[in-house]
């Protein structure tokens, strides 16, 4: 069988999403810590905030945790890596561990291009499925309504 026959007879399924949780993210200024290897390298404390579930998603409401941070590289083609490390608490208890590895781009055709992978670490029980998903994210900031940024988390299905 030739690829093309292959590809034909079997369907592709096309990814869909739902908004997981919006969160609203506290963050200090931002500090500079120097030039690196691969582009100059910046931190950004994170101080708490809120998050708020999804239509389809009950429980997936909380609190973001003070204490952890957002790690960004500025690229020498103008790109931003942030690599953010933080906890979020249900509000039943449960604290998922959030990674979320964002590409901004402020030279994108379309106007600001800030698009992420949401890795979560939920503990056993109620959530656990969560570890068993891909999430997508968008950031956007807040300011200067508030020193925050805006992620918005979805979740992806094939149909």
């Amino acid at each position: 069988m030739t690829d093309q026959e292959i590809l034909t007879s079997i369907p592709s399924r096309t990814p869909t999403a739902r908004l997981l949780w919006t969160a609203i993210v506290d963050v200090a200024d931002r500090q500079d810590l120097g030039p690196g290897p691969s582009g100059h390298r910046y931190l950004v404390p994170i101080l708490g905030g809120s998050f708020y579930a999804g239509a389809e998603f009950d429980g997936l409401s909380g609190k973001v945790l003070p204490g952890g941070a957002d790690r960004q590289l500025m690229r020498a083609d103008g790109v931003k890596e942030l690599d953010a490390l933080y906890e979020m608490q249900t509000e039943a208890g449960d604290i998922l561990m959030i990674r979320n590895n964002v590409i901004v781009d402020e030279t994108h055709q379309l106007g600001r291009y800030a698009m992420s992978v949401i890795s979560v670490t939920a503990p056993k029980g109620e959530v656990d499925w969560l570890n068993r998903r891909l999430v997508l994210g968008s950031l956007q900031s807040a300011r200067p309504k508030r020193q925050a940024v805006i992620v918005r988390a979805w979740l992806t299905d094939t149909v």
